[in-house]
Parts: C-alpha cells; structure tokens; sequence
C-alpha cells in the first residue's frame, strides 16, 4: 500500500494580496494626516493645534516620510511570493527590508522624540503619554530584535519580531477603527477615555500581529507534503 500523503494547500493568487491591501487601506488614514500635517508646515499657518511642530520642525519632517514608507512598503513584506528570489538575486522582501529597518527606526525615534518634548496637546495628558513611550520603545526594540536576528539568518524570530513592530506602527490606522464608533454611540471621549482608546488600538493592532505569528508556528508545525506512514490499527 502506498504511503498516504497530506495535500500542501496554497492561497489562491488573489487571497494572497489580500492581507496587504487591508494593510494599506488601514494605512492610509496615518498617510493621509501626515500628508494634511506637511502641507500646513509647507502653507507656513501657524494655528494652535501645529504651533509647536513650527518651534521645532525637523522631527515631524523626520517622522511623517519615514511613518509613510514603513507602513506602505511594510504592507508588501507580507506576500509570500515576494519572499523569494531569483537565480541567486536577492528577493524583493530582502531588498525592501534594507529601507523598512531605518524607515522603522526613524519613525519610532521621532515619534519618541515628539512625545518627550513636544508640548501636551489637548486631551493628551500623562498616561497617554506613558503608552507612547511604552509602545513606541516597544517597536524600537522589536525592529532591533529582527534586524538581529536576520543577521543571525533565524528567520522566523525575525519575522515574528518585525511582525510585532509594524503592528504597533500600523496602531496609528487601527485608532481610528477603535475612536470612530466610541465617537459615533458614546460621544467625545474624555482625556482617560482617549487614552484608553488609543491603548487599546496598540494592544489589537498586537494582538492580531500574535494571532498570525502562532498560526504561522502551528503551520510549520504539522507536515505537509511528505509521506505519512499508515498506522496499525488498534488492538482489539
């Protein structure tokens, strides 16, 4: 008898684009307010709400590109068939990956950098500025962990930990997923709401990133594709 084997199911070339254009669509509400946010350093307007980003330009100049590469060229890092190359080229995730890590690290950084030193805007009181920290120094180091481990060529350390850095970078599209509905049922949410809000956006933004790197796990796991020899029926 032959040896039954377990049939290695693939996405269909479609499915496979799916989880990057949901990345980028969620992408598109941080691009979209920094593209606003440069456009009204660029119109020279100083208003309340961005006085403190005209006393010190240079991190928001900083901050707004990095954050629109990382997330828009991160979302591609997710295709399987970009994974691989070519005749001994290096493949497009490889290549992409050598502008993804500054990208990262520059808009984390940045982003830390305003937390610490940009003047409170309203409703942004002490804990939501504990949860930027927490979070921000959270993508630092996840970044530095995968870079690390590439290095290393453990490459499913290093998809895990970049998985869980754009997470928290991607947090900024899944906030208004969270804010928008408080918004609309409950009304403004106060300054301890928001903050909660907000928390809560970085904590599902991680919690899904965790869920996809278990299934991962789980997957490589189980044997695809490869003999399995038939077991002997139990004793009677």
């Amino acid at each position: 008898m032959k040896p039954a084997t377990i049939p290695r199911s693939r996405p269909k070339p479609r499915a496979r684009w799916l989880v990057p254009a949901a990345l980028i669509l969620l992408s598109l509400v941080p691009v979209i307010a920094g593209a606003v946010r440069l456009t009204d350093l660029t119109a020279g307007e100083i208003t309340p709400d961005n006085a403190r980003f005209f006393d010190s330009p240079v991190p928001v100049l900083i901050h707004i590109p990095a954050v629109t590469v990382y997330l828009l060229l991160g979302a591609f890092q997710f295709v399987p068939s970009l994974r691989r190359g070519k005749r001994g080229r290096p493949s497009w995730h490889r290549i992409a990956g050598r502008t993804l890590v500054p990208a990262g690290l520059l808009a984390a950084l940045s982003g830390l950098w305003m937390a610490v030193f940009y003047d409170l805007p309203p409703l942004d009181g002490t804990f939501l500025l504990i949860l930027r920290l927490v979070f921000g120094s959270a993508m630092v180091v996840s970044i530095v962990l995968g870079f690390i481990a590439v290095r290393r060529r453990d490459y499913i350390r290093h998809s895990e930990w970049m998985s869980r850095a754009y997470a928290i970078g991607i947090a900024q599209g899944t906030i208004v997923v969270v804010t928008i509905p408080w918004s609309l049922l409950i009304g403004p949410a106060d300054e301890l709401t928001r903050a909660l809000l907000i928390g809560a956006s970085w904590v599902i933004s991680l919690a899904v990133a965790e869920y996809f790197i278990r299934r991962r796990a789980r997957g490589s796991a189980r044997p695809s594709g490869r003999p399995v020899e038939p077991q002997p029926a139990p004793s009677l």
